[in-house]
């Protein structure tokens, strides 16, 4: 009896000894688990060809084609000025009134002098019907005749002048009243109501915004590249407008100082583009149909160069690449990558070469793996 109980007592030990030695060995092995490598989280794209046009870019500025300044054609106090700064006025609008009354006087002076000398006329007229009726009964001779029809051409030429003085006169008082050569915005008052003007003396300054032309400068390593005709691509402040024009043409001369070619390109009629205000201008110099294209954070400087991380098998591996044109935030790979290729976007910069690494958009990755797989299931067939 005693044996026996022996025995049991045995096994009994046995049995938590062993289940003791692998709850141990269980904890030893979530140990080392913890202690393993770990998978940095990356997101991750698909390289693709796409189209990419070359472009190049300045800043430059607007300025009016028309522009006209408003000034006086003839002496004379402005009375009124119908308009204000800013206001906007249309092609033929009355805008400035000046004082006629010098004006009217001459006038009424010149028509006066036409009236006398149509009399003068009228009664030289009458002279010469009577000297030519004694010259046909042979009282006087024809030279009596021929001095009377002179006097007669004199006073003609002198009615002509005087009629062409009133019509001077006349246009000159059509001066008086001003009136807008173009639409656009008053930009400027140079003079004041009651003001005395002279001849040629400026009053207002209107600015069209209808015509705008874009100085854009390039520098001059690419000027054998420019040339009119050109898509260029033009964008403003002052209005969420793109444009999209060609070069009208080049200056001939590299502008001296910033050693820039200055690229002209014309506006029309673009709502909330303002003269004076800055341009951002893309001349497309060409365009290439496939260029493989990645973005800027998937680029990693490292001492071998620049690289970008291809994922296989859930490891990143480095690959050094070359790289060409840049724009929009991607950068054209050249050589290195193959299209296709399933890279990393995000967390580029922590990883190194065969680094474990846990994708967080698992879409991409599995959509790779869905068109591989069906790729070999049709290469089967």
């Amino acid at each position: 009896m005693h044996i026996k109980k022996l025995l049991v007592l045995t096994l009994i030990f046995a049995v938590t000894l062993t289940a003791c030695s692998a709850k141990d060995q269980a904890a030893d092995g979530k140990s080392a688990d913890k202690k393993g490598p770990k998978r940095t989280l990356v997101t991750v794209t698909q390289v693709k060809n796409q189209a990419l046009e070359m472009t190049e870019e300045s800043i430059g500025s607007l300025e009016g084609l028309t522009n006209p300044t408003v000034s006086a054609e003839v002496a004379a106090r402005v009375i009124k000025i119908h308009v204000n700064t800013g206001e906007a006025v249309k092609k033929g609008q009355l805008i400035i009134t000046l004082d006629a009354t010098d004006i009217s006087l001459q006038r009424n002076e010149a028509q006066t002098e036409v009236a006398r000398i149509k009399a003068l006329l009228a009664n030289q007229a009458k002279t010469v019907d009577r000297s030519q009726a004694l010259v046909n009964r042979k009282f006087i001779s024809q030279n009596a005749v021929d001095n009377d029809v002179a006097q007669q051409n004199v006073l003609k030429e002198q009615l002509a002048g005087a009629e062409a003085r009133v019509s001077t006169i006349n246009h000159s008082g059509s001066k008086t009243k001003l009136y807008a050569p173009t639409s656009g915005n008053v930009e400027k008052k140079l003079v004041d109501d009651g003001e005395f003007v002279r001849i040629g003396d400026p009053m207002l300054l209107i600015v069209a915004k209808d015509r705008l032309r874009a100085h854009l400068p390039f520098p001059e390593h690419i000027g054998a590249q420019l040339k009119p005709g050109l898509k260029v691509r033009l964008s403003t402040p002052t209005s969420k407008q793109t444009v999209e024009v060609v070069i009208h043409e080049l200056k001939p001369m590299i502008v001296e100082g910033s050693r820039s070619v200055d690229v002209i390109a014309d506006v029309f009629n673009a709502p909330g583009w303002q003269p004076g205000a800055s341009v951002t201008g893309s001349v497309i110099l060409g365009e290439q149909a496939a260029a493989m294209m990645v973005p800027e954070q998937s680029l990693v400087l490292r001492p071998a160069g620049e690289v970008i991380y291809v994922v296989r098998d859930n490891k990143a591996y480095q690959t050094i690449v070359k790289t060409g044109l840049r724009k929009n935030s991607l950068v054209e790979i050249t050589e290195g990558l193959h299209d296709n290729d399933i890279i990393v976007v995000d967390g580029a910069g922590f990883l190194t070469d065969k680094a474990l690494v846990k994708v967080a958009n698992d879409k991409v990755s599995s959509d790779k793996v869905a068109s591989d797989g069906a790729e070999k299931k049709k290469a089967n067939k």
